[in-house]
């Protein structure tokens, strides 16, 4: 294997899932089993949301955080069958906002049942806040960044997700999203997403309280991977200093362009984004040319997988079939 080959796991934040987006997966031996146990854990049936539940309800925080988080652990379980295998193959990981829970649990950072409960709990703190004051956020695509940053202040809105290659996700008052919409800066385009409130921003500080209690809990390991911290992209593999920045970051900006910018730094070659996937693997198109990117969004995309692992990864890929969540 080539010395320079660098390959990197990333997994998707809110926003990413739709309706019916695991029932193709049901379909490999144990995938069911696992959710089954995951939807014990956070309680709630993650196997109807991932197959028949409509657009509407998985837009509740509260459904979606606990469900984006177990379908990343079970198809990663596809690959890998854990933390000490992902050392062997992978050079970092990343997880774009409750991503993050995802990715610290892939790297036995913290348990797939601790992520679990986490991203129960977040979930449903973060409903709650943005239930006592109607927030949102909207993509903004393109546009000068100094004018996109003086029109947000103006506004009163934060950029609560710099995504780099001209991607900026706005976040406030909902008055002040519409007079955004209607009055973009020059060049740019501005589209609604479809979540629940302002996240990564103050008004989510009271589910940062919320969560800093429940981590208080918590004995966190030490992460058998690095991985690229959403608030500056530094790479961590301290489990202590994981769980208190995924604590904090539920009221601070992702910065996935930093993220990016320590894949570059890594000399990433490869990258694979676990189910459901599409949204980061576009993002690494516009910002890691040359690299070669997968979306992991079906068991179809597997055996490509298993070829850009064998290709890019430190040891070999697992064989077909192998794996499954404890």
């Amino acid at each position: 294997m080539h010395a320079r080959q660098v390959l990197v796991f990333v997994f998707p934040g809110q926003g990413s899932q739709s309706p019916g987006f695991l029932a193709p997966w049901l379909e490999l031996p144990g995938v069911a089993d696992r959710l089954r146990w995951a939807s014990a854990v956070v309680g709630d049936d993650l196997v109807a949301h991932g197959t028949v539940s409509d657009a509407e309800t998985l837009r509740d925080t509260a459904v979606a955080q606990p469900l984006i988080v177990a379908a990343g652990l079970v198809v990663l379980r596809e690959l890998v069958q854990g933390p000490e295998q992902l050392a062997a193959v992978a050079g970092a990981v990343a997880g774009h906002s409750v991503g993050e829970l995802t990715a610290a649990a892939a790297t036995g950072a913290l348990s797939p049942e601790q992520a679990l409960v986490l991203v129960r709990e977040r979930g449903r703190a973060m409903a709650s806040a943005a239930a006592a004051h109607p927030t949102g956020m909207s993509a903004v695509l393109g546009g000068d960044p100094a004018e996109v940053a003086a029109t947000l202040s103006r506004l009163g809105l934060t950029a609560a997700n710099d995504n780099g290659g001209g991607q900026v996700v706005a976040a406030g008052e909902l008055s002040a999203l519409a007079a955004l919409a209607d009055e973009p800066p020059a060049r740019a385009r501005v589209v609604p997403l479809q979540v629940a409130g302002a996240f990564h921003t103050e008004h989510m500080a009271p589910a940062v309280g919320t969560l800093r209690e429940l981590a208080a809990g918590l004995e966190p390991g030490t992460a058998s991977v690095p991985l690229a911290a959403n608030a500056d992209g530094e790479l961590v593999t301290d489990g202590g200093e994981l769980l208190r920045r995924l604590v904090a970051q539920v009221s601070r900006p992702v910065r996935w362009d930093l993220c990016t910018e320590a894949f570059r730094r890594l000399g990433v070659t490869a990258l694979i984004e676990l189910a459901p996937a599409g949204t980061l693997v576009n993002l690494a198109k516009r910002q890691l040319k040359g690299i070669d990117v997968l979306a992991l969004k079906t068991p179809a995309d597997l055996e490509r997988a298993r070829t850009v692992i064998a290709e890019h990864g430190a040891a070999a890929a697992v064989p077909a079939g192998a794996g499954g969540v404890q």
